[in-house]
């Protein structure tokens, strides 16, 4: 009898427990599957936490190739540079702008090289051009020199003047390199003396044939030295010229810098052998006697 008493109790405690908690079983239902970490599409568009919560690589920087310096060699400023003209210019007909070429006639060395050979060609044009005056006033020419070309056809620019110039009269270079023609003021004076000469000549002539020689020489000196003074006034004063062949002294007025690759020259160059202009006498003016 008390076996079957604990038998029961035992089977009513079973019982009991699970009519309690089969009502939370139910509500509650199977525990859901974890998500297969390959299969979810969240899961496969993410990123990997290390690459997510890193930040994205910068692209390597680029440096520059150093440009290679090309050698240069120095022309100071105020070099010499002997040149002769290929082309006659006269104040006559000179005007600014007008071009003007030349060539050069020695070698110039830098440090026992040869930089500069001979017969390098140089350009240039007139700046400026003004003729003599009548009364007063001498031609001039202003000249700058503005190209060089080496026999090799390198081309440099230059910033030069003439400083002297052999021109076969009596033209001169100032220290600005400007190009002065002669004032001929002997000429002038020549002229009215001559005229003058030949006025009392033919004025004494007169006075003789008349019976005053001294009036009639007095008179004809007085016309002859009117007829020079206007001969003079009439007349200008001689061109300021360069013919061709004249030679001229460039001096550069800054410092030039030549590539080292494209002046290796082996020998000093050869200029054209360019005949030289003729003495010029001084022009005087005509007087008409």
């Amino acid at each position: 009898m008390i076996r079957q008493l604990t038998r029961f109790r035992r089977v009513f405690e079973l019982v009991l427990a699970l009519g309690l908690f089969s009502p939370v079983w139910a509500q509650q239902g199977p525990m859901p599957a974890a998500p297969d970490a390959q299969s979810s599409p969240q899961n496969a568009a993410a990123p990997p936490a290390s690459q997510a919560n890193s930040a994205p690589a910068s692209a390597p920087a680029v440096t520059p190739a150093p440009v290679a310096r090309v050698a240069q060699i120095e022309v100071p400023a105020g070099t010499h540079i002997p040149l002769v003209l290929h082309n006659g210019i006269s104040t006559r007909s000179a005007r600014p702008g007008d071009p003007i070429y030349l060539e050069t006639l020695f070698p110039v060395m830098v440090d026992g090289h040869v930089v500069i050979p001979a017969g390098s060609y140089v350009s240039g044009e007139i700046t400026e051009s003004k003729r003599p005056g009548r009364v007063k006033g001498r031609g001039e020419m202003m000249i700058r020199l503005t190209t060089m070309i080496l026999p090799n056809a390198y081309m440099v620019n230059l910033n030069a003047s003439p400083s002297g110039a052999s021109t076969g009269g009596a033209e001169t270079v100032n220290s600005e390199g400007k190009v002065i023609g002669d004032s001929d003021k002997s000429s002038d004076l020549g002229t009215v003396i001559r005229t003058t000469e030949a006025g009392t000549g033919i004025g004494a002539g007169v006075g003789a044939a008349s019976g005053n020689v001294g009036r009639g020489a007095g008179i004809g000196a007085g016309v002859g030295a009117l007829v020079g003074l206007g001969a003079v006034l009439l007349t200008r004063g001689p061109e300021a010229e360069l013919p061709r062949g004249s030679t001229l002294e460039a001096v550069i007025d800054r410092a030039i810098y030549l590539d080292a690759d494209k002046v290796q020259f082996t020998s000093p160059g050869q200029a054209s052998t360019l005949a030289g202009p003729s003495d010029r006498e001084k022009t005087h003016v005509p007087f008409p006697f």
